[in-house]
């Protein structure tokens, strides 16, 4: 294979092989990979602006019984510490969210057994009562997979209740690796890579609009990441013509403190900052058909996270006004709405708040700023 023969085929927006992907990775010189990255964001986003959003993570329940091997936050039930969230905290949390800006709850939780689809179709229909602004980027595939079992309907049918009841969009959440090999390792308790993949094209099938992600970095080798994201692709490529599908791609690293994968099994992240580099500049070349790649400062930092726009991305995601299961293994990174689009400008670039559809967004006149402990 010759590198100029594979960056042409990218240019035009062709689908790479496994193997071709595999062999940029391993062989592009950095600068070289990072500059055709960066030809195609600006061919598929030529606005040259990079979008952030101001939205607040709220978890539903901390009490799963998934098990992954990464997660810190979880609470087996029972647990003294578990908790399901009630309406007047979401109204705290809601308030405070406007008051900062956002628009949005990311709302996700644990594979709680007792909690069935009438606990999220009336939870989300009473947040969308009581504030109709607010968008809900809620749950996840394991979620609604789990949702599935328990009541034992549908991927159409759950997802079409969930949206009924007020679910915006569906986050690309617990996708980790899309290879079941890795997944029996990491998080047994999840849907199988194909039961995820199946969810999201339901949910493109019914319109809902959702993101795809991937957690790397722990014991997946280095064709199992490009297998999920040709499996990635191929999901946006079936999707209706009048459907957006996944929105956004947003690889992230592996968080290993005090996990079990650590603890018991010795895994580490190793992942350094070029590879980061890489795998953002390969998700922009491996998936022409998806607009928007978010680089995750909240996992690599501010700065690994600036070089990335120069690299492919074009979002810098969200300022996330709460976090609580990424930040539980580890992620030490905060951002305000002010230092967002500091480091966005320091990058060289203009900053531009946006909603979920990527719609931009006047910066809210009475916009407080949120204290954030560094």
């Amino acid at each position: 294979m010759q590198l100029e023969q594979l960056f042409e085929k990218a240019l035009n927006f062709d689908f790479l092989t496994i193997e071709e992907g595999i062999f940029l990775f391993e062989e592009a010189p950095l600068t070289e990979l990072m500059a055709v990255a960066d030809q195609l964001r600006k061919k598929q986003v030529p606005h040259g602006k990079v979008t952030w959003q101001i939205d607040r993570n709220v978890n539903t329940t901390n009490v799963c019984i998934a098990n992954c091997k990464f997660c810190n936050f979880y609470r087996i039930p029972g647990h003294a510490e578990a908790y399901i969230t009630e309406m007047p905290a979401y109204r705290q949390k809601i308030e405070e969210t406007i008051k900062y800006g956002g628009d949005q709850l990311l709302l996700q939780g644990g594979h709680h057994p007792e909690l069935g689809l009438s606990f999220y179709t009336t939870t989300f229909k009473q947040i969308k009562k009581e504030y109709p602004t607010i968008k809900l980027h809620a749950l996840g595939p394991p979620e609604v997979a789990h949702i599935c079992k328990l009541e034992k309907k549908s991927h159409h049918e759950v997802l079409n209740a969930l949206k009924e009841a007020g679910m915006d969009s569906l986050p690309g959440a617990g996708a980790e690796i899309l290879v079941d090999r890795v997944r029996r390792l990491i998080s047994k308790g999840k849907c199988g890579a194909d039961e995820w993949l199946s969810i999201m094209h339901e949910a493109h099938k019914l319109n809902i609009t959702t993101s795809a992600t991937m957690m790397f970095g722990h014991v997946e080798t280095t064709r199992e990441r490009f297998e999920h994201l040709v499996k990635i692709r191929e999901v946006q490529a079936k999707k209706p013509a009048e459907a957006k599908g996944f929105l956004a791609f947003i690889p992230w690293t592996f968080q290993d403190v005090d996990t079990l994968l650590t603890r018991i099994r010795g895994v580490h992240n190793l992942t350094t900052p070029e590879e980061y580099i890489r795998m953002i500049a390969i998700s922009r070349i491996m998936l022409p058909n998806i607009k928007n790649i978010q680089a995750s400062w909240l996992t690599v930092g501010k700065q690994t996270a600036q070089l990335c726009l120069q690299a492919g991305a074009n979002d810098f995601g969200s300022i996330m006004i709460e976090e609580n299961v990424v930040s539980a293994a580890g992620a030490p990174h905060r951002f305000t709405y002010r230092t967002i689009q500091d480091a966005i400008r320091e990058a060289g670039f203009e900053p531009q708040l946006r909603n979920q559809q990527y719609d931009w967004r006047n910066i809210p006149e009475t916009i407080e700023e949120q204290v954030v402990n560094y």
